[in-house]
Parts: C-alpha cells; sequence; structure tokens
C-alpha cells in the first residue's frame, strides 16, 4: 500500500490523531478533505449554529491552507446539516462569507440525524496548485 500523503493544520493534529482519521489526503493532483466541522479548538460543538458554519469554513480554510491551496481551488462540496429544514436558511446566510465568487464548485446537500453534536459538516475536493506535491 503506498504511504498516504496527509495534510495537517497547524496546531489540531492532535485532535484528528485521538479520532483516528486525516484531516486531508494529497493524491493525483487533487487535495481530499474530511468533513470539517465547527469545533472549538478542544474539538467540541460551538453551540451557536451561524458561528458552528463559520468555524467549520475556518478549518475548512486552515486545512486547505496547509496543502496550498484555497477555497478557490475548490471543485466540489458535500455538506451536511442536521435538520435541514429548519437551519438551512441560517446556514445558507453564512456561506457567502466564505463561497467565493462564481463560477461555484459543485454541491451535494445532505440532510441528515445526526453529527455527533454538530448541526454543518462540509468536505471538499480540491484541485492542487501547481507544485503542491500530490
Amino acid at each position: 500500500m503506498a504511504t498516504r500523503n496527509v495534510v495537517f493544520p497547524a496546531g489540531r493534529q492532535a485532535l484528528y490523531e485521538r479520532n483516528r482519521y486525516s484531516p486531508a489526503i494529497r493524491s493525483n493532483g487533487f487535495l481530499f478533505v474530511s468533513g470539517q466541522v465547527g469545533s472549538r479548538e478542544d474539538g467540541s460543538p460551538e453551540p451557536d449554529l451561524a458561528t458552528q458554519v463559520r468555524r467549520a469554513f475556518d478549518n475548512l480554510n486552515a486545512v486547505l491552507a496547509a496543502a496550498s491551496c484555497t477555497f478557490d481551488d475548490v471543485v466540489d462540496v458535500t455538506v451536511f446539516m442536521v435538520d435541514p429544514e429548519l437551519n438551512f436558511e441560517t446556514i445558507w446566510k453564512v456561506v457567502p462569507e466564505y463561497w467565493g465568487d462564481a463560477p461555484h464548485p459543485t454541491l451535494t446537500a445532505v440532510g441528515v440525524t445526526w453529527l455527533y453534536g454538530f448541526h454543518f459538516e462540509i468536505k471538499v475536493i480540491a484541485k492542487l496548485p501547481e507544485g503542491a506535491g500530490s
């Protein structure tokens, strides 16, 4: 098996090791980012939904930056929302703060019943810039 080319954002490696997964893997010119939630530094959920979404994007952007990417490099997005009928409008008011200009990446939104105490999760695939490794 090939060694995985793991990307860790600064200051959060212990959190990922404790939970036994990689925040992102570089492979064949792409960056595959695990779902990012609105966790505080200790891994606990941010209670306010809008702040939780902002933290999820901040955590995502930290992983992207660790791989020399930005949200502009993202080509595919999957979001998970607990109770989307109740939470969609609050979540979608925050998204434009981070999303950037059109054209936007592809998007799949999934309603779920449980996210380990969180209400929003975002995972992405980004195209690595030339020279950013594989």
